[in-house]
């Protein structure tokens, strides 16, 4: 065994002569230990929330989408988009139109997405699932456009699961200038009838302002014939998402972005990342707090170990190898507060999974989920035990140095 290693354990674990020191040494490690468990807790829990994300998202987000890289719509037989359709990973695709409107019904008005999709939008995405209502997802029957709201657009509109008559949808002419004297005569005006249900995504974004509709509606709408602004399409069973996305990505060039369900909500997703590094540079500042604590125990451990250093330098050890003990007795106090941290952070982690001890409010169904979500990723994990150890082991390296000086 390394003698400085050894010096340094005899050194952590054995009784010093003023217990003061053995309180402060216990201090440092549990202060270690609770930073780096509170780090494995907060970061899992932005985990889990990210996670809790993206299983709301993948019920309405095609598992790839193709954009336009410049405009907001291209050509729907563009040789690049047929090619992508002809892929043999491909199980099927929809074409979708997609932009702002004015909403009417009755006396309440909102501003709308309107997403027109083709009929193959049901196998896309998981709609059915979040349908809810009387009737039954449909975009047409016959000559009849339907029109499916969001949950919360359609509380906004006061109106149910069934709104009965026209829903009224104005979008501004694509081409011609505005007559000042009959403003009207700038817009588009179509409308939609009820299928009976609303979807819910559980998402703001959706659920507060998109209308499904028919891909002909959308296009006579905008004033887009041919047009698409989005191709999405599903992947056969089995097919490696990111290999296919390169492949697809090599079909468009730079004429269009392929996407998966992540970049589909880059914003959200960046949000998410922002928040979970500014929780972990917070959270090292307060573990820099903690070896704080470390410093002052090595200070106490070197007046106290005065006499044995002495005889140390009488034996002809050096310097060097003095500063050495003291320094790894840092390093193990920061090691075996990293390690105990770390199993109590991924014990809670478990816990909470296993019984939702923390809920997110004192009444069940008052939110998406009923205790906070927790993922671990074991990536974090390791980032996170790297970053105790390098941070302790820093925090001792000028301390040490200077009370070594002065005693010596």
């Amino acid at each position: 065994m390394n003698i400085e290693l050894f010096i340094a354990k005899r050194y952590l674990f054995s009784k010093k002569s003023t217990n003061v020191i053995n309180v402060i040494s216990g201090i440092s490690v549990v202060g270690v230990m609770i930073a780096t468990m509170a780090m494995v807790v907060v970061m899992s829990v932005f985990n889990g929330f990210s996670d809790l994300v993206a299983t709301f998202f993948t019920s309405f987000d095609p598992q790839l989408k193709v954009v336009p890289v410049e405009g907001k719509t291209c050509a729907a037989d563009d040789p690049a988009l047929v090619e992508i359709k002809s892929m043999e990973e491909v199980e099927i695709t929809s074409e979708t139109v997609e932009d702002q409107a004015l909403a009417v019904y009755r006396d309440n008005q909102s501003m709308v997405v309107v997403k027109g999709v083709d009929d193959n939008f049901s196998r896309i995405t998981n709609i059915n699932n979040i349908c809810y209502g009387e009737g039954t997802f449909a975009l047409h029957a016959a000559d009849l456009q339907y029109g499916i709201m969001g949950i919360r657009l359609a509380n906004s509109m006061s109106v149910g699961t069934y709104y009965p008559g026209y829903l009224h949808v104005y979008a501004p002419q694509r081409e011609g200038q505005l007559d000042v004297m009959n403003p009207m005569t700038g817009f588009v005006e179509d409308s939609l009838l009820s299928a009976g249900v609303v979807f819910c995504v559980q998402q703001g974004k959706y659920d507060g302002s998109y209308i499904l509709t028919s891909l002909s509606f959308a296009r006579m709408l905008f004033q887009c014939d041919g047009e698409i602004t989005a191709l999405e399409v599903k992947l056969k069973a089995g097919s490696d998402t990111q290999k296919v996305k390169e492949k697809m990505q090599g079909i468009a060039g730079t004429k269009f972005r392929v996407l998966d369900r992540y970049e589909q909500q880059e914003d959200t997703f960046n949000i998410m990342k922002i928040e979970k590094l500014m929780a972990y540079v917070f959270l090292t500042f307060i573990l820099v707090v903690a070896c704080f604590n470390i410093i002052g125990s090595l200070s106490m451990l070197i007046i106290d170990k005065s006499k044995d250093v002495e005889t140390l330098r009488s034996l002809g050890a050096r310097d060097s190898f003095i500063k050495k003990i003291f320094i790894v007795e840092g390093w193990l106090i920061s090691i075996i507060g990293a390690v105990v941290g770390v199993l109590l952070g991924l014990a809670l982690c478990w816990a909470q999974q296993q019984y939702g001890i923390v809920s997110l409010g004192q009444s069940a169904g008052a939110f998406v989920i009923d205790a906070y979500p927790v993922s671990v990723h074991y990536s974090d994990v390791a980032l996170i035990f790297f970053t105790v150890v390098l941070v302790g082991f820093l925090s001792v390296l000028y301390p040490v140095r200077y009370a070594l000086k002065r005693e010596l």
